[in-house]
């Protein structure tokens, strides 16, 4: 019995490290007239790989659907840039990455995330 605990406990230490380290989405999304839309719901944004083009002001327009606490706030740390996402109401959050990278978005836990590919 306790064999089987103790595989079980390592089954959900792999999986979050899975989910919080490892984990990166497939899918990337391109700009289109200036505006993305990103979709917060169910622990994850959607898209979450976005590429937009450097030194171009893009708006990041986010949808909040989800109630948690966690998702009230997106942070873009190398940018300088936060922002208070309302329930339901699109925010709209100007970035404009000047040098070509990776900028991670996530939420002020750091547990949604996201990444904006700047070419």
């Amino acid at each position: 019995m306790s064999l089987l605990i103790n595989l079980a406990g390592v089954a959900l230490i792999a999986l979050i490290i899975w989910w919080f380290w490892l984990w990166q989405p497939k899918s990337l999304a391109r700009v289109q007239q200036g505006v993305v839309e990103i979709l917060v719901d169910q622990g994850v944004y959607s898209p979450a790989r976005i590429e937009i083009p450097a030194g171009q002001a893009t708006t990041l327009r986010f949808v909040r659907k989800d109630p948690s606490p966690c998702a009230e706030q997106v942070l873009i740390d190398q940018l300088g840039l936060s922002a208070e996402l309302p329930m339901n109401k699109p925010r709209d959050v100007m970035v404009k990455p000047n040098q070509p990278g990776r900028y991670e978005f996530t939420c002020q836990m750091r547990m949604y995330r996201g990444e904006l590919i700047a070419k």
